[in-house]
């Protein structure tokens, strides 16, 4: 499937710097990602909390209102949840927190487990306690461990996101590390806001969610440490930085969120100086040579 914002990337990513989650929360394209403030790696060592507090406070005075977060985005006492509590509570009422459920951390801390059914809504207190929040903005349901998606039916599971929801316990639902199957699927039983799954030229999907008004999430927006750039892309997208004096992260970022305007992008960091290079990355303008070619992202 072909998406028609190919042609006109420049204009897009020009013009659509927010996006309506869910059609009534509008946050700003370029997110934050709360993966890396508890640990650089799931198997890591824990980070120190006041960094993450520090690096958290920073992201929304730089202007950033859309925060991807999990439960289990921790290690050891260091858990992601609470340093937004503590960071950022009370909330802006124009601050979005995302929260994903389904997989549960082995001895190891690595979310290799799956949630059953009937452990999902303990899933969703447990966030909405740790956030110290009434309602969670969007929960997404993680499908699968550390695996790739497709392979079962999530319909059982994503119904108890949907009666959470009915309660008023969730404002809007997302699914994630889904096919096209199980994203139909998710869809015949409520409304889906959101989609985050890895951007690997799934472009069938990121139409679709364009098409129908839902966002597109990517996470490892930038290979997360796990797919780095080779030596050849590394020196054609560093040379695209250097003409336009940026960094190597900021034109994949840029290039990222002219993909489509229904993208968002959350790149994460416990660094404050990469959280600034990642937030000036969204006023990067990238020409319509550059954008053409496919080895600036992914």
């Amino acid at each position: 499937m072909t998406i028609k914002r190919h042609d006109k990337r420049n204009t897009t990513y020009r013009t659509y710097k927010t996006f309506s989650l869910g059609g009534d929360l509008t946050v700003d394209r370029l997110g934050f990602g709360a993966m890396r403030l508890a640990a650089g790696t799931f198997e890591g060592p824990p980070r120190d909390p006041e960094n993450g507090i520090a690096v958290l406070r920073r992201s929304v005075e730089l202007g950033v209102n859309h925060i991807d977060t999990a439960g289990f985005y921790r290690r050891g006492a260091v858990r992601a949840n609470e340093l937004i509590r503590r960071a950022l509570s009370p909330y802006r009422d124009d601050l979005v927190i995302a929260t994903k459920v389904g997989p549960l951390p082995t001895p190891d801390g690595v979310p290799s487990g799956q949630a059953a059914p009937d452990q999902l809504r303990g899933l969703v207190e447990a966030d909405l306690r740790a956030l110290g929040l009434d309602r969670l903005d969007l929960v997404y349901l993680r499908v699968g461990g550390m695996t790739g998606p497709g392979g079962e039916s999530i319909a059982e599971r994503f119904a108890v996101l949907a009666e959470l929801r009915a309660e008023g316990l969730i404002r809007h639902l997302g699914v994630s590390n889904v096919d096209a199957v199980q994203f139909a699927e998710a869809r015949g039983i409520a409304p889906v806001a959101a989609v985050q799954n890895r951007y690997t030229g799934d472009l069938g999907l990121l139409a679709e969610c364009e098409a129908e008004d839902i966002a597109y999430v990517p996470y490892f927006p930038l290979g997360g440490g796990v797919t780095p750039l080779d030596t050849e892309r590394l020196g054609k997208v560093g040379k695209v930085a250097a003409r336009m004096g940026a960094t190597v992260t900021q034109v994949r970022i840029a290039a990222l969120l002219a993909a489509s305007p229904s993208l968002l992008a959350i790149p994460g960091t416990g660094s404050l100086d990469h959280l600034e290079e990642n937030v000036a990355a969204k006023d990067l303008v990238l020409s319509d040579e550059d954008l053409s070619r496919s080895d600036l992202y992914g």
